[in-house]
């Protein structure tokens, strides 16, 4: 039992670590950009030697890929927290708002999850299982909206990724295409479901 309870511990102590590493890489992330991660500087702002690093990490890129499945993992839980309307128009507009305010919330987090910011870098078959889970998650959604061509599903990740994209391109920190959310869903709601019958007969 007393093994058990030292090993427990000692897991946990790895495990608490192996969180103050990425939250250091995530802040330095976000002051030099994703390439600018080094593991010298997450070293020094958690006070430990750079060789040490690996004994929980083996690669910067090991690094980059636990960034990867954390923020996929984040992803997921926005997903989860919501209270998914039944009104297929409804349920549009909420996934492409919860989808493009996620992506621009952190500029730096959307950047690993959605573009090929690091050169070489390929996430690992299990960080990338929880990236297929979010897409998948978004075309259960779009299912529930009564929507089930593939076709319709590619122009709505499109859609949604284009306005995640200018908006953490073009205005982080700002809202100009969140602004533009509700307007693109409603065209992409008309062309795909067709016009709601009030106006239709206006």
């Amino acid at each position: 039992m007393l093994d058990e309870q030292f090993r427990d511990r000692r897991a946990e102590r790895r495990e608490a670590t192996r969180a103050e590493i990425l939250d250091a890489a995530w802040d330095l992330a976000r002051t030099a950009g994703l390439a600018g991660v080094s593991l010298r500087d997450i070293a020094r702002r958690i006070g430990m030697r750079p060789p040490s690093l690996y004994w929980y990490f083996d690669s910067k890129h090991a690094i980059y890929d636990a960034m990867f499945a954390e923020g996929n993992r984040q992803l997921l839980a926005r997903f989860e927290e919501q209270n998914w309307p039944t009104d297929p128009r409804e349920l549009l507009s909420l996934s492409a708002r919860v989808f493009v305010e996620f992506s621009a919330e952190d500029v730096q987090r959307y950047q690993l999850l959605f573009q090929r910011t690091i050169p070489d870098f390929e996430p690992s078959p299990g960080s990338y299982a929880l990236a297929v889970q979010a897409l998948e998650q978004m075309r259960t959604l779009f299912t529930a909206a009564g929507l089930s061509d593939p076709g319709q599903f590619d122009l709505w990740t499109a859609l949604t990724a284009g306005l995640a994209a200018q908006q953490t391109a073009n205005d982080p920190g700002g809202d100009q295409w969140l602004r533009l959310i509700d307007e693109a869903v409603g065209m992409y709601a008309d062309h795909v479901l067709g016009k709601p019958t009030a106006a239709k007969n206006e």
